[in-house]
């Protein structure tokens, strides 16, 4: 079992940045570096979506392609740690903002991951 824990939302003014955080723990019997790691939204009345996906050594992402130029995914593996970077954010940005692993090495698809985290709610003001 996964345990994720988000961080890091907050308000900020359209056109400003966050920086999300999301620390993995827990007895797994594989290390943080073995799953792939992703970041999905959803917003009030929305279905949850996938915002970026990063794979086992990080070297390898995915961004669904609105987001692809103001969004970027990484992970420090030393620190069992994912971490998205927002900027140029918009109101259409509002959501909950949740991190989750995936037993496999790079997934894409949000019936992929099994582990999930609270989320953390991200407000841009206009």
């Amino acid at each position: 079992q996964v345990q994720l824990v988000e961080s890091g939302g907050g308000l900020v003014q359209a056109g400003g940045s966050l920086r999300l955080s999301c620390a993995a723990s827990g007895r797994t019997g594989r290390t943080f570096s073995r799953y792939g790691m992703g970041w999905f939204r959803q917003a009030p009345g929305k279905e949850r979506e996938v915002v970026a996906a990063i794979n086992w050594s990080g070297d390898t992402t995915y961004y669904t392609d609105s987001l692809k130029a103001r969004f970027t995914i990484s992970r420090d593996n030393a620190r069992n740690t994912v971490y998205l970077q927002m900027n140029s954010l918009k109101p259409e940005d509002t959501a909950v903002y949740y991190c989750a692993a995936s037993n496999l090495w790079y997934a894409t698809t949000t019936a992929a991951y099994e582990y999930w985290g609270q989320g953390t709610q991200v407000t841009v003001s206009s």
